[in-house]
């Protein structure tokens, strides 16, 4: 009881004589890594020449792409840096730590291989601008919006909302859906009877209709356009509408695209083919059941 009783002293004395120094350590990490974030701010904004985007919007998610990174990378080294200078305030010896540190890296690198190369994928895909946060992208399997990005792993959410976390080493190829711009592409089904022509005049007005639109002009690039026939089905001929739309526009274009191609379409009596099915209800007489 006794030998707990000067544990439970020591700990308070230690306590009392150095809680300001670690109060002290981390008020002015805390400040230096808030001014830091600032600067970085400032520094990532001025070094990206305006107007080398296509919008205003790619050029902030560039932007902001850059500022998030950077900010925890040097908010990490702040933060070691305060705990090594804490613990030299406390009296405790850091240049074994120090030493130690070196020899466990060397360790840690050889077994640390994917780390490595997690790192050194993502520097590339932040130099090389592959993709962005808030950009719509397609990794491997998995589809979604890019949330986050540090230098070792990529934040994926998918529609449903699933978050996939995937190292940056694993990204062999990203198919960005969402970068400069983005494409509106609908295939449409109408009958043998529809004359190209005259669906080719009633697709472009339609799609020149929605580009005149308020509502939606402000989203659109290149008006959507009749493009080609582009198959023969056993009932229908296939239609390829194309439009240029500005980054994840493609979904809402396209679906208020198709909703007055199906008005537009009823209007000029044009089919839109489905398939049917006959069912025989083939039954059996009494005799034949006695056989």
């Amino acid at each position: 009881m006794e030998s707990l009783t000067n544990i439970i002293t020591t700990v308070e004395l230690w306590l009392v004589e150095n809680a300001l120094i670690v109060l002290l350590v981390f008020i002015v990490t805390w400040v230096v890594s808030h001014f830091m974030n600032s600067i970085i701010t400032r520094i990532v904004r001025r070094m990206i020449p305006r107007g080398s985007f296509i919008s205003p919007e790619e050029e902030k998610k560039r932007e902001d792409t850059l500022i998030k990174i950077s900010q925890n990378f040097f908010g990490i080294l702040i933060w070691i840096a305060a705990f090594l200078v804490l613990l030299d305030s406390l009296g405790v010896p850091i240049a074994p730590l120090l030493t130690g540190a070196g020899i466990l890296g060397v360790a840690l690198g050889f077994g640390s291989q994917s780390l490595v190369k997690d790192i050194i994928n993502g520097l590339f895909i932040i130099a090389e601008n592959q993709f962005r946060i808030g950009d719509v992208v397609q990794v491997g399997e998995h589809y979604g919006t890019v949330e986050g990005m540090t230098l070792r792993v990529t934040k994926l959410r998918q529609l449903n909302g699933t978050v996939h976390y995937i190292p940056n080493g694993e990204i062999k190829v990203a198919s960005n859906k969402s970068m400069d711009y983005s494409m509106v592409d609908i295939i449409v089904d109408v009958g043998y009877n529809t004359k190209v022509e005259h669906l080719k005049e009633v697709i472009d007005s339609v799609g020149q209709e929605l580009y005149d639109d308020p509502e939606f002009n402000h989203h659109i690039i290149e008006a959507p356009h009749f493009l080609r026939i582009d198959d023969f089905s056993d009932n229908a001929i296939k239609a390829r509408i194309l439009g240029k739309v500005y980054p994840k526009q493609q979904y809402l274009v396209a679906g208020e695209m198709r909703k007055r191609l199906k008005k537009a379409f009823e209007q000029h009596k044009i089919e839109i083919p489905y398939q049917t099915r006959v069912v025989y209800n083939i039954q059996k007489n009494n005799n034949d059941e006695g056989k």
